[in-house]
């Protein structure tokens, strides 16, 4: 898709005559982060990461979502991490929305450009860096592998969304289309990230209400979401995270395409306590 773009620039502060009102939005069922107070102010410095911060917009949390953490990251120029994964359990997918990076897995160079994935299995050892003359900025989502007996691990993935396939859901008439770094038909995997864009007019035409968790970083445009029992505005750059089970629905009106980057927890029998 050589006509994608993505939302990247975090960052700044709020005016002292701004109002304070917003819809950042906590619920037991979802939460609404949305990019105006993603500030400078609420970045996290990481162990062993230089010349970076970081968006924190998920985490496990008891009695909410539980499987992944999921980061917005901002690295400058010859900035990065030879250690950048304190958790060995941890698998990482990775993927760019602006600027140029190189990840190095198991001893080989990978380089990653504006609208590369890369997925990293636990235990990988990896590192990060910044060769570029300008600032990367990339999301970066982590999850405990969670192995299935009789499998093997997955391999590592490095691809582009120009290299992977569109593929329109059922009867939409493409107005509705999600774009899959990982094959979905592989259960090898215990996460899936996508893609998801719709055309003007598009919507989800039901309340999804399912077993996946679910981290939504908007890439492009504006849509409204029906999360539980409330309607709420999006745009690029605002982050929605839903419990398993919150019933969730989208209309799409335009007037561009709305886009968003998808996780979910997939291929696994649930834990019963």
């Amino acid at each position: 898709m050589s006509d994608a773009t993505y939302f990247s620039r975090l960052g700044g502060l709020p005016g002292q005559t701004e109002l304070l009102s917003s819809k950042a939005v906590f619920t037991n069922a979802y939460a609404v982060i949305p990019r105006t107070v993603m500030t400078d102010i609420v970045t996290s410095v990481l162990p062993h990461w230089d010349k970076t911060r970081a968006w924190i917009i998920s985490r496990p949390l008891s009695g909410f979502s539980e499987t992944f953490a999921q980061y917005v990251m901002e690295v400058e120029p010859s900035g990065g991490s030879s250690r950048p994964e304190p958790d060995a359990r941890a698998q990482a997918a990775l993927f760019v929305t602006e600027g140029e990076m190189t990840v190095e897995l198991d001893g080989q160079a990978h380089a990653l450009r504006t609208g590369s994935f890369a997925y990293l299995p636990a235990g990988s050892k990896w590192s990060l860096r910044n060769h570029s003359s300008y600032t990367v900025r990339f999301h970066w989502i982590r999850k405990v592998f969670q192995a299935a007996d009789g499998l093997e691990p997955p391999p590592p993935l490095f691809t582009h969304e120009s290299e992977r396939q569109m593929f329109s859901m059922p009867e939409t008439d493409g107005k509705w289309s999600t774009t899959r770094f990982i094959d979905p038909a592989d259960v090898r995997y215990d996460m899936h990230v996508n893609i998801v864009t719709f055309q003007p007019g598009g919507t989800i035409p039901f309340m999804e209400t399912h077993v996946m968790e679910h981290g939504l970083y908007v890439l492009e445009g504006k849509a409204v979401y029906r999360l539980n029992k409330d309607w709420v505005e999006v745009e690029a750059g605002d982050f929605m995270w839903l419990r398993a089970f919150c019933p969730q629905a989208c209309y799409a009106g335009g007037p561009g395409r709305f886009r968003y980057l998808l996780y979910k927890d997939v291929n696994r029998h649930v834990a019963l306590w």
